[in-house]
């Protein structure tokens, strides 16, 4: 076989894969035929056509002369591409299950399956719904998953740092599955939680307890850390300013009454809403959490600014110190 029929064979071959042949000059004065487009699914077909992954220039090239010792015989992949990773299956399954989202209730999708739907849109060409399932028995629910901090995710089989045996090509999908899964989920999370913080933000006064608290849930009830967060609001009990005010450890974070009250001067608030969370789980309040919100409001009231509610944020639920009547 001459050069020519060599190099229109193996370019039908790719093209029916969606791929093209290139001529690149190389540093030593000749020609490389580099192989473009989404490679990665086709590996086994390029090697059987006599590619070689190069490592220093990140691309398939061919071998001189177009001498893959299956190149006439070379099947094509079938539906669902030509690479390894843990089958074909999956591409009608990501199909189906996008159907279903669209054409009936998306509420008739389980939770792992919504969070399926989300990794199509980061995992690179893997079955997601192992990853979706180890998420949420590894967080314990959807919205942890989505709450959870950046390098939590890398703990999930699937998304686990790539072996430096693993070569370069699957070592830059491995990488960019993990970044990408991170940043979509916390970009979804974000979202949840703006979109809950609006009629708090837009309303004056607050006008519901209920949009209020699940707000809170939201932002705070999935934290590794305790944080406190204080809202501060205004003579029509508008909401001034949200602000996390400080974070510590997973059973204690301090806060400082002088510090309270002088960013409520800061802001003319005329009132505040205390609240912070357990990552425990239980909002059941503490000797030290009683005895902290009676120092805050006898700090406060020297200045004229009231304390309306604390509030500790559990995983499920939440307290209110007003309705126990501890304030």
């Amino acid at each position: 076989m001459n050069d020519a029929v060599s190099r229109e064979n193996v370019a039908r071959k790719l093209a029916d894969v969606g791929l093209s042949l290139v001529e690149r000059g190389n540093q030593s004065g000749g020609v490389d035929h580099v192989i473009v487009g989404d490679t990665f699914p086709h590996r086994e077909l390029i090697k059987r056509l006599g590619g070689r992954w190069s490592s220093s220039d990140k691309h398939w090239r061919l071998v001189e002369g177009f001498a893959g010792p299956g190149l006439a015989e070379a099947p094509l992949p079938g539906p669902g591409g030509g690479h390894s990773w843990g089958g074909k299956h999956y591409h009608g399954h990501r199909r189906r299950l996008r159907d279903r989202f669209i054409e009936t209730s998306p509420a008739s999708l389980a939770d792992y399956e919504l969070l399926e739907l989300l990794l199509f849109f980061s995992v690179h060409r893997r079955d997601t719904k192992p990853i979706a399932k180890a998420m949420i028995e590894r967080f314990g629910g959807l919205g942890a998953a989505l709450a959870a901090e950046h390098a939590r995710y890398a703990e999930i089989p699937g998304l686990e740092p790539p072996r430096e045996e693993d070569g370069d090509e699957w070592t830059k999908n491995r990488t960019d599955d993990l970044h990408f899964t991170s940043v979509l989920l916390k970009a979804v999370h974000e979202t949840i939680v703006r979109v809950l913080k609006e009629p708090i933000r837009t309303a004056t006064p607050i006008a519901s307890w209920s949009a209020l608290t699940d707000y809170l849930q939201a932002s705070m009830a999935h934290g590794a850390a305790e944080q406190f967060r204080i809202l501060f609001l205004d003579r029509k009990n508008g909401l001034l300013r949200d602000e996390v005010q400080s974070r510590g450890t997973v059973d204690h974070t301090p806060l400082y009454p002088r510090e309270v009250v002088k960013r409520a001067l800061e802001l003319s608030a005329s009132a505040i809403i205390m609240v912070h969370n357990h990552p425990s789980g239980d909002p059941t309040p503490s000797k030290a959490d009683i005895e902290m919100t009676r120092q805050v409001i006898e700090a406060l009231e020297t200045v004229g600014v009231q304390m309306h509610d604390h509030v500790i944020v559990g995983k499920n639920r939440h307290l209110s110190f007003k309705a126990q009547k501890l304030i």
